[in-house]
Order: C-alpha cells, then sequence, then structure tokens
C-alpha cells in the first residue's frame, strides 16, 4: 500500500529532513509541501538537496490543503501546530514535529511556552521506557504522534534506563550539551549568523530556562523518578548539525559497577537505533551526521560517585525527522527501520 503525505513547513530544516527520509521510502507518496512566506514558490529553491523532489510547489499552508492525505507531518514552530490539528480530524495520522502536543503537564506548558495548551499524543521516542514499557507499544496503534524535541529525546535516553534500574539519583542531574545551530530553526537570527558562531562556543538558555527541560523531567518520572532535578545548559557550537550531550548523575547507594552497565546493556542491547558502545568508548557527533542512530558512552567515576552518558544525535535525524519516521513506521506497522539508516556519512 501507498500512503500520501503531506508536509507542513517544508522550507524549513525539520520540514526538509522529513522529506529527505521521506522521499527514499518505498511506501509514501509525497503529493503536497507547504510554508507560509515561501507559499507559491518551488520547493527546490529552499531545499535545493532534495533533486527528486523538484517538481515539487509549495501551497499555503491551511487545513484544507493538508487534510486530504494518509499522513501529515507539521513541521512548525512552537506554538503554532496546534491551530490545524484539531482541523485535520479525518486524518488517519498526524505526526507533530513541534512542541505543542508533547507535554502531559498544562503547568509545564504555561511555564516554559505560554498560549494554548494542547492535550498530549504519543511520544515519538520509539526506545524510551515509560512505566516499564517502552514507547513503541504505545505508537503501534498511535494515530497522533508528537515527535521529540531533540534535545529532551538525547537527554531522556541518556538518562532514563540508570533511573529505571535504580542506580542513579535522579535528583542531582547535570547536563551539559554541545548542538549545532541547526535545532534553532531555519529562520533569519542575527546570533546565529556564521560570523557569530564561527570560532567560538555560545551557552544559551541558562539557569533552568531551556523549554526541553520539563520534556525531560517528564520522561524521568516515566522511568519512576517523583522528583527529577535537571541541571541543563545548551551550548552552541560551530557545526551545522549534531548534538553530543554530556549528563552526569550520583550513583546510588549500593550500585555495582555491574548493575550500572547492566541497566543501560538491557534497555538498549536488541535496539537498532539507540547503541552503547564497549566500555571505554565515546562517540563523536561525526559518527552519525545523517543516521538515525543515537550513540552512547558510559563512564562510572566512583571518585565524585557519579555515572557520566555521553551521547551524540543527529539532532535533525534521530532528534526529530528520523524520529518522527520511525515512529510513523511503528504506527502504519512498517518495518521500523524502513527508510532509515544507522550509517553515518563520513568524512
Amino acid at each position: 500500500m501507498t500512503y500520501t503525505v503531506a508536509v507542513s513547513g517544508a522550507s524549513g530544516y525539520a520540514g526538509g529532513e522529513i522529506l529527505r527520509l521521506l522521499a527514499g521510502h518505498p511506501d509514501i507518496e509525497i503529493r503536497t509541501v507547504t510554508a507560509h512566506s515561501n507559499a507559491g514558490q518551488p520547493l527546490i529553491e529552499h531545499q535545493p538537496h532534495l533533486r527528486s523532489l523538484a517538481h515539487l510547489t509549495l501551497q499555503d499552508t491551511t487545513p484544507e490543503i493538508l487534510a486530504d492525505h494518509d499522513i501529515v507531518f507539521l513541521a512548525l514552530p512552537h506554538g503554532q501546530s496546534g491551530q490545524y490539528t484539531e482541523a485535520l480530524g479525518d486524518v488517519p495520522l498526524v505526526i507533530d514535529a513541534g512542541a505543542d502536543h508533547r507535554l502531559t503537564s498544562q503547568d509545564s506548558w504555561d511555564a516554559f511556552y505560554g498560549g494554548h495548551f494542547h492535550e498530549p499524543w504519543a511520544y515519538g521516542v520509539p526506545e524510551l521506557l515509560t512505566e516499564g514499557v517502552k514507547q513503541r507499544e504505545n505508537l503501534r496503534t498511535a494515530k497522533r504522534i508528537a515527535a521529540p524535541g531533540c534535545n529532551a529525546s538525547t537527554v531522556s535516553l541518556s538518562l532514563v534506563p540508570g533511573v529505571a534500574a535504580g542506580v542513579i539519583d535522579p535528583g542531582d542531574i547535570v547536563s551539559v550539551l554541545a548542538v549545532g545551530p541547526s535545532g534553532a530553526g531555519k529562520s533569519l537570527k542575527p546570533h546565529l549568523l556564521g560570523s557569530e558562531l564561527l570560532g567560538t562556543a555560545n551557552p544559551y538558555a541558562v539557569g533552568g530556562t531551556h523549554r526541553h527541560i520539563p520534556e525531560i523531567q517528564q520522561a524521568l518520572r516515566g522511568a519512576g523518578a517523583a522528583d527529577p532535578r535537571v541541571s541543563f545548559t545548551p551550548v552552541l557550537v560551530p557545526m551545522a548539525r549534531g548534538i553530543l550531550a554530556t549528563s552526569t548523575a550520583p550513583i546510588s547507594d549500593g550500585a555495582t559497577d555491574e548493575q550500572i552497565r547492566a541497566a543501560w546493556q538491557d534497555a538498549y542491547g536488541d535496539e537498532t537505533f539507540v547503541q552503547l558502545l564497549p566500555e571505554g568508548h565515546f562517540p563523536r557527533t561525526a559518527d552519525v551526521l545523517g543516521a538515525n542512530t543515537a550513540l552512547m558512552g558510559l563512564a562510572i567515576d566512583r571518585a565524585a560517585n557519579r555515572v557520566t552518558i555521553v551521547t551524540a544525535v543527529d539532532n535533525l535525524v534521530k532528534g526529530t525527522a528520523g524520529a518522527a519516521i520511525q515512529s510513523m513506521n511503528l504506527a502504519l506497522g512498517l518495518p521500523e527501520d524502513r527508510a532509515l539508516t544507522v550509517n553515518g556519512v563520513a568524512p
């Protein structure tokens, strides 16, 4: 069966990456692409790398244009998806790459986003443990899917196995991330200009203000943490794509080195797209460029009594578009890895 697809926000980074991956999907027909200010222009002018989609023209983003498809992807700025989702009730499968349907707590939404709160959807991180069951099982029957925040899913995947196994203390988590500016979207912002980024590293959203913090806390609560406390600091670095997340947490009393490593190995040993590296090995962002892979290294620091987890992802693939398409495959009953790869691009 071939499924027809519409992608909104198709001129942006997330929309473009969704299209790049869908273009290689044998069960998908990309029928419609939409935008706002770029409507009426050829897609190829904004996504010149998508040569196989050069025949498509960006249309206006309206519920009427999006509605008549089997699947709709919404790759819109945070706070803009909800105005469309309620009007797409007849679409069999809708996947939101924005934040509008990620959070279960309205208080958290009000504190970090503001505006109208929308119902939470199935969370699009198949490998994430929630109440002892991986999200994969929820996605198999989902009709509405919220793709994750790239930083949030990276940190959550890093920490949830240890929380669920009780080998780390979620009350004192510290995460520092080196991130590429493509995660901030394609809209022109002076602080993201090449002349502002090249040759420097720039912290932002310091001191507990980043919008992905409640999403991480939500995942940790799902793993059994009653009161997770996360110090989260992202740092923009001069690479177009990628996240390298270094997260640490105290070792729980009595947890042995064998129990600690087993927590992550048991969680991800059978996974295709989340892989724990051998002891003493740690990932680079270059290793996951273009891949739907999260590579993870784990160190046990007995001197500091903390576990350190270093995780690398491509923020546009495993962090966003790849996670969305992996979740779509599950919802459609297709092989989970259809049109996705574990192989990065090097050098």
